[in-house]
């Protein structure tokens, strides 16, 4: 069965381009809406596309399908360093910066054939640099300018870093979608004893900023809040940002309690780990984290450390982003699959109907919990 009732007909011709790097999702993804849609063995929705590179690191689009009428959907994870081109005889990582530039040459090489297209980035180009603290450029809001100035219709990305971001294209499809079915089904299959309920887990917020996301975990799951505040020293920049001096804690007693921090991102994850460590200070038990991007800038060793002195006892991340082989060979480690959701939202899309009902997921955590709740007794 389709993720939607087929009664509509598509917007048009089914067509997903996926970008260097995405190649893994984008085949998952691929396989869901071929299955839905009972299509013939040997099709694919993937239509083959290429930015080769000449050898001083220039590179050009090229599609090698015909787009005219179809409704393209581009799956483009710009930070994906494990991708890389060679350039004056030397290999070298592509940045974020490589990746959009590749993007945006997929999207001339279209050259306005397509009936539509919608562009899906997990995790935002620049969504970190989304408002102006001073005289500074605003990367992100230029960056969706000019997407839809080149003729994106929509652009989906997951959990933004601050969603208000979407003011910069005021009359352009913007979704940000949240994971937190998949990350709170993927919890009570790995640590299928956990008992979700205020007694024994408490959700907690690693900054103010995060609070919005983790309202809404205590809020479906009936949890119990709590709060870090990051005191900075303002007067020290240090890799690019004011260094975190401090953090305080802001709510009831988490002794005896299972933990759920939880964040949009873990980049070096200095944060999260500082937390787990005040945390288990604090008496608290088992220490889960819950993070849409694992982007580990500073390598694996510190968790490895913390994890076998006990601070924390799982990390749970998305495969929405590159993940490398290390990371996903961690015991402490759980990869959450997202290519099923992405697939809905295409396919339902596709078919120009609302995609609110996926957007929303409190019916589908209530009826998760009710069969957790039977299986633990």
């Amino acid at each position: 069965m389709s993720a939607v009732e087929q009664k509509h007909t598509p917007f048009g011709d089914l067509a997903i381009i996926s970008m260097k790097g995405c190649e893994k999702l984008s085949s998952k993804v691929d396989n869901y809406l071929l299955q839905w849609r009972e299509m013939p063995k040997g099709h694919s929705f993937i239509i083959p596309t290429e930015c080769p590179r000449f050898g001083t690191g220039e590179a050009k689009g090229v599609i090698k399908h015909t787009a005219r009428g179809q409704d393209i959907y581009i799956i483009c994870d710009v930070f994906n360093h494990g991708v890389t081109y060679k350039m004056y005889g030397k290999t070298v990582p592509m940045s974020p910066d490589d990746h959009f530039q590749d993007l945006k040459r997929i999207i001339a090489a279209l050259g306005g054939k397509a009936r539509r297209i919608t562009v899906i980035m997990p995790m935002l180009y620049e969504g970190r640099q989304h408002r102006r603290t001073a005289r500074e450029s605003l990367d992100c809001a230029l960056a969706l300018q000019e997407l839809v100035h080149m003729g994106v219709d929509n652009i989906l990305t997951f959990d933004a870093h601050d969603p208000r971001v979407q003011n910069a294209i005021p009359l352009s499809g913007f979704d940000n979608v949240q994971a937190t079915y998949q990350m709170i089904k993927a919890l009570v299959k790995a640590v299928p004893d956990i008992k979700l309920d205020r007694e024994h887990v408490m959700i907690i917020s690693p900054d103010e900023g995060g609070m919005p996301r983790c309202i809404y975990y205590s809020s479906v799951l009936g949890l119990e809040l709590g709060m870090f505040y990051k005191r900075r020293n303002y007067s020290v920049i240090i890799n690019g940002r004011n260094p975190i001096e401090a953090h305080e804690f802001l709510g009831n007693d988490v002794k005896g309690k299972d933990v759920i921090i939880v964040d949009d991102i873990i980049a070096s994850g200095e944060s999260m780990l500082d937390i787990a460590v005040k945390l288990k200070d604090m008496k608290a038990n088992r220490i889960f984290m819950f993070a849409t991007f694992g982007l580990f800038v500073d390598g694996l060793e510190k968790f490895d450390e913390f994890y076998k002195k006990g601070y924390f006892s799982r990390v749970f991340t998305t495969n929405l982003i590159y993940t490398t082989d290390e990371l996903l060979s961690r015991e402490w480690y759980t990869n959450v699959d997202m290519s099923k959701y992405i697939a809905y939202l295409i396919d339902t899309l596709n078919y120009d109907m609302s995609i609110s009902k996926l957007l929303d997921p409190v019916d589908r955590i209530k009826k998760l919990m009710e069969r957790h709740t039977a299986n633990i007794g």
